[in-house]
């Protein structure tokens, strides 16, 4: 119901503002940031088209705030639409993920100690400790790991879909979505066999 009310409402923008203004209150909050791969697959296998995509991304909401701005006119390559890029965005997606779980894993096991950094595309530092209105006590390091790493994949798939909205149309980035990308697939193949 509440999915219903916010439905191509166009300040849904504003939640991803909170979702990093809230990393800095606590970056345990980035955990919050599984609700945008889950819920859009939730949504998908209950409706069997893209409504997270079509009307519920909050980013896709942020892209066409900011991308309004710049008033680009560049046609979205096709490589993008129809080529490669998307599957070279859910190879490093796939990648991130991967990397995010092993880095976990070993904070969990003692074999790696947490990285409290921020990292632009896994390995460019933005900052050696983001700084922390509260800071949580007795939290598991493997769910501190887990919170900056998952909140660097975030910032840096903001960061290159704004930079999309800016250099061509506002919602590029969606073109190349990993998740717009895993939904067009369980799409194809559910016509397939449907």
């Amino acid at each position: 119901m509440l999915l219903t009310n916010l439905k191509n409402h166009k300040y849904l923008f504003v939640i991803t503002l909170l979702y990093f203004a809230l990393g800095f209150v606590n970056i345990h909050f980035a955990l919050l940031g599984f609700v945008c791969m889950f819920v859009p697959l939730i949504l998908l296998f209950k409706n069997k088209k893209k409504t997270w995509c079509q009307g519920y991304c909050p980013r896709a909401g942020l892209f066409s705030t900011c991308g309004k701005c710049s008033k680009s006119s560049r046609k979205t390559p096709d490589f993008f639409v129809k080529g490669s890029m998307k599957w070279i965005m859910l190879a490093y997606f796939l990648f991130s993920l991967f990397n995010i779980i092993s880095s976990t894993v070993k904070v969990g096991l003692n074999k790696m100690q947490t990285t409290e950094a921020v990292r632009i595309l896994t390995f460019i530092p933005v900052t050696k400790h983001l700084p922390q209105l509260f800071e949580a006590e007795n939290i598991l390091p493997w769910l501190t790991q887990l919170s900056y790493s998952f909140y660097s994949m975030m910032l840096t798939t903001t960061i290159l879909g704004l930079i999309l909205a800016f250099v061509y149309k506002p919602r590029t980035w969606c073109t190349i979505c990993p998740i717009s990308t895993v939904s067009g697939l369980y799409l194809n193949k559910a016509k397939k066999t449907g």
